[in-house]
């Protein structure tokens, strides 16, 4: 998720997660079958409060989860269109910072890339 900031830089948007307390991008699980362009919008929805239109699609990742479980995330660009954050249990806090700022508070080394294949 990303935006221009009334500076007009890029503003990229990192979700806070209590439940592991760590800082990432918004990203969810496909539900049977959901296309994947369709559970970004749901599971970014879901976490954020917002509604998005949906860009083009970014760098993919690819980790072991908590249990040893291959994943794999696909990512898209994606601008928000409506819709406010409200804390929920997924996801207590929201920053918009500049794509720097982003790439430091990130808890993750993998979501990095995401960050950098976004457009400038």
């Amino acid at each position: 998720m990303w935006r221009r900031s009334p500076a007009g830089g890029v503003e990229v948007l990192l979700v806070h997660r209590p439940k592991y307390d760590d800082w990432t991008l918004p990203k969810g699980k496909l539900e049977a079958g959901e296309p994947f362009e369709a559970a970004a919008r749901r599971e970014v929805e879901e976490e954020t409060g917002l509604r998005c239109v949906l860009g083009e699609e970014l760098a993919t990742s690819g980790y072991r989860d908590r249990h040893g479980q291959a994943k794999v995330v696909r990512y898209w660009a994606m601008t928000p269109e409506s819709g406010r954050f409200t804390p929920n249990r997924e996801v207590d806090e929201v920053r918009w910072l500049p794509p720097a700022e982003a790439r430091s508070l990130l808890t993750y080394e993998r979501d990095r890339p995401v960050v950098d294949s976004l457009p400038a």
